[in-house]
C-alpha cells in the first residue's frame, strides 16, 4: 500500500510517516498544495492523507482540484478544525472521510482500513436535464456548450433541482437541503437565490426551465421551453 501525506507541520508529518511505515505503507510526504497536486498526478497512490491548513493553497482546494483532474484516490482530510461547516466543506470538495486533530493513531488506522476496503470512489454521474448539465466531480455547470458562472450556493441549488427534474420543491425542502436549519421557513433567501440562478441559466439563453409553481415552490422542467411561451 502506498500513501501520500500532505502536511506542512514537520512534527506531524514525521509522526505520520513513521506510524504508516511501521504499519506497512510506503509513504511519500509533501508540504504544500501545489506539490500535492503534482505528486498525486505522477504516482498512483492507494490513499491520500490531506491536511486542511496548507500554505498557499488549502486542503479543500487541493481536494477539489484533484477530483477535477479525475484523481479518485480515497482522501482522508486531517485538520484541527472541528466545526461541522468545515467537515461539510471537505466532504463537498470530494473528500471521503474527515478526521479532526488531535487523534489516536489507532483511529487513523481504522479509518484508512475502511477507506481501502471501500476502494477507489466511482466518478459521480453528470446530471442532465435538456441542455443543462452539471458535473459534481469537476463542479462545472453548462447550458449547452456555455459554461455557467455560478456561486457555490447557486451550484448546490442547481444540483438539487437536477436531482429532482420535474418535481415541485417547496421552499422549506430547499432550505433544508441547500442551507441549514438556522434559516427560518419564512426567509426569502430561497426566492433570491432562485431568481439569481434563473438569471444565469435561463434568461441569457431565451428559455424557461426553472419555473415558479404558485403557492408550492419551484420546479426544474426536464426540458427548456422558449421564453416567449410563458
Amino acid at each position: 500500500m502506498r500513501a501520500l501525506v500532505v502536511e506542512d507541520d514537520s512534527r506531524m508529518a514525521d509522526l505520520l510517516r513513521r506510524g504508516l511505515t511501521e504499519s506497512g505503507y510506503g509513504v511519500d510526504v509533501v508540504r504544500t498544495g501545489p506539490d500535492a497536486l503534482w505528486q498525486a498526478g505522477e504516482v498512483d497512490y492507494d490513499v491520500i492523507l490531506l491536511d486542511v491548513a496548507l500554505p498557499g493553497m488549502d486542503g479543500f482546494t487541493v481536494c477539489q482540484r484533484l477530483r477535477s483532474a479525475q484523481c479518485w484516490t480515497p482522501i482522508l482530510m486531517l485538520t484541527a478544525r472541528a466545526d461541522v461547516a468545515d467537515r461539510v466543506t471537505g466532504l463537498d470538495a470530494g473528500a471521503d472521510d474527515y478526521l479532526a486533530k488531535p487523534f489516536r493513531f489507532s483511529e487513523l488506522q481504522a479509518r484508512l482500513r475502511a477507506l481501502l476496503r471501500r476502494g477507489t470512489a466511482p466518478r459521480p454521474s453528470v446530471l442532465v436535464a435538456g441542455t443543462l448539465q452539471l458535473d459534481p466531480a469537476t463542479r462545472v455547470a453548462r447550458r449547452g456548450r456555455t459554461q455557467l458562472d455560478l456561486s457555490a450556493k447557486e451550484f448546490e441549488l442547481l444540483r438539487l433541482f437536477l436531482n429532482h427534474p420535474g418535481d415541485v420543491l417547496s421552499r422549506t425542502y430547499i432550505l433544508e437541503h441547500v442551507w441549514d436549519f438556522a434559516y427560518q421557513a419564512g426567509s426569502n433567501v430561497v426566492d433570491q437565490h432562485v431568481s439569481a440562478l434563473r438569471r444565469k441559466v435561463d434568461r441569457p439563453f431565451g428559455v424557461e426551465q426553472l419555473e415558479t409553481v404558485r403557492g408550492a415552490g419551484y420546479r426544474l422542467l426536464p426540458e427548456a421551453r422558449p421564453a416567449a411561451e410563458q
